[in-house]
């Protein structure tokens, strides 16, 4: 359940759209409390009550996107510059589409590609197709698709959690590992790559092989990211080129 309940500020649009400078800083929200129902869990409840009283959640449903994660790259791309017209753009893990919602604003008359485990409703002036991004053959599926060199692949995709976290962080690197071996394929030289990653969890090898083949690393957190949340993001700027690796 999404529906805000009670009296509400609305956050500041003009404070979205200029992300840099966060949502609604400034302003008050009257917290809502939820209950604890009988067939509820406690960490369900908690879940309910950070929803309603999450301004990026009120203001997403406001302006039509699928979700809060849609203001995150709005501020990446206020940082990176990167969404423009005529882009192409790969989007691993698009489910369930506000990513796609802000590229296909940003980007008119680019080629827009996402790929989940999840089939979505269609977003216009997009292309989304159900597949694995651990498998190579649905992998080849989406090179066939692109009309040439992409400016970009992102990914916002996320390891369900086991509550062990080396377990976790193997599962966290081994997404960006393989968006990282996709995107070195289909990059154009100078393109950019951007993956959800946790704070801590890059590991140097990583690191490293990422330092070879763009010229610029950097972890990226943005203020839409919640403040318990250990995500940040991993940019990696201006693509050297396929065969940038030593050796």
């Amino acid at each position: 359940m999404k529906r805000p309940i009670g009296p509400r500020s609305k956050p500041d649009l003009s404070k979205i759209e200029n992300t840099s400078q966060g949502l609604g800083q400034g302003q008050r929200n009257l917290a809502v409390k939820v209950k604890t129902a009988k067939r509820r869990k406690i960490a369900s409840t908690q879940w309910l009550e950070r929803q309603l009283n999450d301004p990026y959640v009120a203001e997403a449903k406001r302006l039509g996107y699928r979700g809060r994660a849609a203001f995150k790259l709005l501020e990446l791309d206020e940082r990176l510059k990167f969404l423009k017209p005529n882009s192409r753009i790969v989007d691993l893990g698009c489910a369930p589409g506000g990513w796609l919602q802000v590229m296909s604003n940003r980007c008119k008359s680019g080629q827009i590609v996402g790929i989940d485990l999840q089939e979505i409703e269609p977003v216009p002036g997009t292309l989304s197709v159900v597949g694995d991004v651990r498998d190579s053959d649905d992998m080849e599926r989406i090179r066939d698709l692109l009309l040439g060199p992409v400016d970009a692949v992102v990914s916002d995709m996320a390891a369900a959690s086991t509550g062990h976290s080396q377990t976790d962080h193997m599962r966290v690197m081994h997404l960006i590992t393989i968006s990282y071996e996709f995107a070195r394929k289909v990059l154009r030289p100078g393109g950019l790559f951007l993956a959800k990653t946790l704070r801590g969890g890059s590991d140097n090898e990583l690191l490293a092989d990422l330092k070879l083949s763009f010229e610029r690393v950097r972890h990226v957190k943005p203020k839409s990211s919640r403040d318990d949340s250990k995500e940040t993001f991993l940019v990696c700027e201006r693509f050297r080129g396929s065969n940038s690796e030593a050796g």
